[in-house]
């Protein structure tokens, strides 16, 4: 029970009724299973991933818009030898947390856990500089363990497909950063031209990520491939 001794403590006990109240908002409305079939992933990979995206009812995403996102975010990452093996998309009721803000996303990480890696696809964003996307790693969710290896994207994104291939691999990386190099998937601005990523970009992006538990090796002639093989996906 919340004893009220002081300001602060009031403040802080105010934040924790409305942060229950809005858990009870969270409602889930179902789940559709999409197969690398139908993301239209490479049947061989040596690296597998597996994806949780959570699209917020009201939020401006479709589902069609979302798989087609998840589908070209695919395609992008197939360059690095990573195959997307499933992903899990979730549709919620959560009209309490469409735009991003640290709080909101900690009640929906809380009250709907998936699996991570994980995408929210939301509103807005009340953060300050405004982002359209953003990517929690490891090494910047220290304070808020919940979102770690999670990314945020508002309807206003540009480009998606491209932007979540950028974010994933900051999450991948567990690194926040960019690139001047022309091209290069992780510039500071996202573009349908900025897709390429090196060698080495690759390797930290494979090394971390399956270091982190976030991919997971294949096995048998998969895992004899090299990058090569997949660069017709991106051209």
């Amino acid at each position: 029970m919340c004893r009220f001794r002081s300001v602060r403590i009031l403040v802080a006990c105010a934040a924790l009724l409305a942060a229950g109240a809005a858990l009870s908002h969270v409602e889930f409305l179902g789940r559709r299973s999409l197969s690398a079939q139908e993301l239209g992933a490479p049947d061989r990979a040596p690296l597998a991933l597996r994806l949780s995206v959570v699209r917020l009812e009201g939020s401006g995403w479709t589902e069609k818009r979302a798989i087609a996102a998840v589908r070209e975010a695919a395609a992008i990452l197939a360059q690095c030898g990573i195959g997307l093996e499933r992903a899990e998309l979730d549709t919620l009721d959560a009209p309490e947390q469409l735009d991003f803000s640290t709080p909101a996303a900690r009640i929906l990480a809380r009250a709907h856990p998936v699996a991570h890696p994980a995408v929210y696809l939301v509103r807005e964003t009340r953060s300050r500089p405004a982002f359209d996307a953003e990517a929690i790693g490891r090494g910047n969710s220290r304070t808020r363990p919940e979102l770690a290896d999670t990314v945020w994207m508002t309807a206003a994104t540009r480009d998606p497909g491209v932007a979540l291939a950028h974010e994933l691999a900051h999450v991948l990386m567990d690194s926040g950063e960019h690139s001047e190099e022309g091209g290069n998937l992780m510039r500071d601005e996202t573009s349908p031209r900025n897709r390429f990523l090196s060698a080495v970009q690759c390797a930290r992006l494979r090394d971390t990520g399956r270091g982190n538990g976030l991919l997971r090796e294949t096995s048998g002639p998969r895992a004899r491939l090299t990058r090569s093989a997949f660069l017709p996906a991106i051209r």
